[in-house]
């Protein structure tokens, strides 16, 4: 590389590392110093004999997949119960979003989003299957109610984002309702539009992985295949489901949603009938301990206090422990795929199957990527965090190359190197610094929840004990539980707000890139 375009690219990273990216910079040192101090905390044991024999098994299931123990008609009900979920599920939350969008200045709706969406989907099937057991009801309200809270947050930052002048032109008598029907609203409807398309993507893999307990999902099949060693048919079963996921754009007209919604209705599992004081009773008695419901505060605060230091305490380590070492790797595996996977720094030959390869990560349910690596490297917290890291880091590295590729199509700019790698690492790495951090801090809170549902496959986090204690039928348990990972990830979630804040972006931003 010429020493002018040296000294040029030089000049131009650190203009970008001015300022806010500069103060980000640091963060992530930081953040890495704190994945190191995590390091002795992690159990990080390999207890497969052979991983790689196991893999190769995995591998060839994959090349010769089939659904020779599975009949036309029960993955066309399994495909049909998981687009309906997520569906109708998303054509619901959406006007409560919407709703609880414009009234978000008011603390109280602020915590009451907060705390639905974050609880993840697996603890609100958990929750409400005691009730509705294996139902349509128990799917569709496992999704809609935490995606109503991510609605609510990201509507409301991208009316934000709108200018004011629209508004400020409106008669002085026009109503806070007539302010974001006839300002805000038609503003923000191509963002809010694309964020839809994107969360609908998500509900379909939140769909799927409600199979895990149970539900007549794909998930279902795709789990129950894998533990059974069928990995050909569990390959067909996920070739399917990303299938599915890779047509979305093409089968999924937004003119039609209430054509397709009135489809997803038929296509509905049977939900039973329950009664309202069976609801009443879950909620009001069976949920709180039993010393809370006689009135016994001693009890009470003793019961708490054993929950916490003996239950919860432990839990909430390794589920801190996990995050943050899969924070970190998701960041070096984003920083190591996404240049890959664009056309601005590699010919179409390396780029069109890094670009699969993206989606096969990110159309891959974590919970799936964590069963094949426990698998191949046994019960630890390393499944855990590889599933995550990958998981995550196919997604952010796929939003980077379409950045990437957008802006290289509305900019003509000079190109400081001609080397693939000298143009990564001197131009395009510092173009994407700020937005690649910001991507990255804002998946913090959401790799905290799915740490946190580990457990189900037996790792000790959050999730195992939740998932412990409705097997047990000890679901005050598990509802304090519940409470403590949603408490935490508030606390993440803020963290996380603050760290995008001094980046420069919101998360409206982020959502729709």
């Amino acid at each position: 590389m010429p020493l002018s375009n040296l000294a040029s690219a030089s000049s131009f990273f650190s203009m970008q590392l001015q300022g806010t990216g500069r103060r980000l910079f640091w963060l992530s040192i930081a953040f890495i110093v704190s994945a190191l101090l995590c390091l002795p905390f992690a159990d990080l044991q390999l207890h497969a004999v052979d991983p790689w024999l196991e893999l190769s098994h995995i591998a060839w299931g994959m090349i010769t997949s089939s659904f020779a123990h599975l009949t036309i008609n029960e993955l066309l009900q399994a495909l049909g119960h998981t687009v309906a979920f997520a569906l109708l599920a998303v054509v619901i939350s959406v006007p409560l979003g919407v709703m609880f969008a414009m009234l978000f200045r008011f603390r109280v709706v602020r915590w009451a989003m907060a705390s639905i969406r974050a609880v993840h989907e697996i603890f609100w099937g958990l929750l409400f299957m005691q009730i509705f057991g294996l139902s349509a009801t128990t799917g569709l309200l496992a999704i809609l109610i935490p995606y109503t809270g991510v609605f609510a947050k990201v509507f409301a930052e991208i009316f934000e984002q709108q200018s004011q002048l629209p508004t400020q032109s409106m008669s002085p008598k026009a109503g806070a309702l007539s302010r974001y029907v006839y300002g805000l609203i038609p503003q923000s409807y191509g963002a809010m539009a694309g964020y839809v398309r994107y969360r609908f993507e998500c509900a379909l893999r939140s769909s799927a992985i409600l199979g895990f307990i149970g539900l007549p999902t794909l998930g279902f099949f795709l789990e129950s295949s894998f533990k059974q060693g069928d990995y050909s048919e569990a390959a067909g079963v996920f070739w399917l489901f990303l299938l599915l996921i890779a047509t979305v754009r093409y089968w999924l007209k937004p003119r039609f949603w209430w054509l397709y919604a009135l489809a997803a209705i038929g296509l509905l599992p049977e939900s039973p009938t329950v009664y309202g004081s069976t609801v009443w009773q879950f909620f009001s008695q069976d949920i709180w301990p039993s010393s809370f419901v006689r009135g016994d505060l001693t009890a009470s605060l003793s019961w708490l206090d054993k929950q916490f230091w003996q239950v919860a305490w432990p839990a909430i380590g390794t589920t801190l422990v996990i995050t943050q070492l899969a924070l970190v790797l998701t960041g070096i595996l984003t920083v190591l795929m996404y240049p890959l996977a664009t056309k601005v720094i590699v010919l179409n030959s390396v780029r069109l199957p890094s670009r699969f390869v993206l989606l096969f990560l990110r159309s891959m349910p974590e919970l799936m990527l964590a069963f094949i690596f426990l698998l191949l490297f046994g019960p630890s917290a390393i499944p855990a965090i590889l599933a995550l890291a990958f998981h995550n880091a196919g997604l952010i590295a796929f939003l980077l190359s379409n950045a990437s590729e957008a802006d290289a199509k509305e900019h003509v700019t000079q190109a400081f190197a001609k080397r693939p790698l000298d143009r990564y690492v001197y131009q395009e790495l510092p173009r994407r610094y700020t937005a690649f951090l910001a991507f990255l801090f804002y998946r913090w809170e959401v790799i905290l929840r799915e740490s946190a549902i580990m457990g189900i496959l037996g790792i000790a986090t959050l999730g195992f004990y939740v998932d412990s204690a409705f097997e047990d039928i000890r679901f005050d348990r598990a509802f304090f539980l519940i409470i403590i990972t949603a408490l935490l990830n508030i606390f993440v979630d803020g963290v996380s707000r603050s760290v995008r804040q001094r980046a420069g972006l919101t998360t409206a931003n982020l959502a729709v890139r």
